[in-house]
């Protein structure tokens, strides 16, 4: 009996022994780390410069005023322009961040109504330029990728110009200007181009309040616009100053 238990022992130390050789041998292989906790923007002031893309402009319909009525345009259309903004901002903390951008933009717009003489179609254009006071989150840093939420609140300077209207009841008007309440939604993300240079890609909807678009010198036809909604797409750089 205890030449058996003598005889198990040593092949148990011996299968000891032949394992952790074999387990030497196995090299550990470190995985590599990634950085999920900071950006790679400092605290302190950046610039900014955009460009966006407006696929799509809902504007409800303009409301025309003469001696039939007050009518809401039969159709309105307006194209697709591009804009582009610069601003200033400063980086609070790895989470939070705001600017203040200006941005400008031109479009095309293109109507008909049933004027008082008869049906009639107008076309115009616009130019708009606007000062917007933004707030972000970024949502956390993977791989020098950052997500971000935002908000901006402004005014916009919308200037109606170059009417022309065709048909047998058309009338004279002139193109007018005012300032516009506007705001923005904003949802995106930045890629560390550098350490110091980001790329900004995103989208952001931005709502403007309604005015005064064209108006007779008699004052006895008045055009309204309802407001414009813009859904753009935007893709910028950030730089910080220092």
């Amino acid at each position: 009996m205890f030449r058996r238990f003598a005889s198990f022992g040593m092949a148990a130390v011996a299968a000891f022994i032949a394992t952790s050789a074999v387990a030497g041998d196995i090299e550990i292989i470190d995985a590599p780390e990634i950085d999920v906790s900071k950006s790679a923007s400092a605290q302190g002031w950046y610039i900014r410069g955009d460009l966006g893309y407006s696929g799509w402009i809902k504007g409800d319909r303009p409301r025309l005023t003469d001696a039939g009525g007050t009518r809401d345009f039969d159709t309105a259309r307006f194209s697709r322009p591009l804009s582009y903004g610069v601003g200033i901002g400063y980086q609070f903390s790895d989470l939070l961040r705001g600017d203040v951008t200006a941005d400008f933009s031109k479009d095309d717009f293109k109507g008909s109504a049933a004027c008082a003489g008869g049906p009639c179609a107008f076309k115009a254009d616009y130019s708009a330029a606007g000062l917007m006071a933004n707030g972000y989150i970024d949502l956390g840093t993977l791989a020098g990728f950052t997500p971000y939420l935002g908000a901006g609140l402004g005014a916009t300077w919308l200037d109606w110009r170059n009417p022309a209207c065709s048909g047998a009841g058309c009338p004279g008007v002139e193109g007018r200007d005012g300032l516009r309440f506007t705001y923005a939604l904003m949802a995106g993300a930045s890629v560390d181009l550098t350490s110091r240079v980001k790329l900004d890609f995103g989208y952001r909807f931005s709502g403007m309040g309604g005015g005064k678009a064209f108006r007779s010198a008699a004052g006895d036809v008045d055009i309204r616009d309802h407001g414009l909604h813009k859904h753009e797409f935007r893709v910028g750089l950030r730089v910080p100053l220092w």
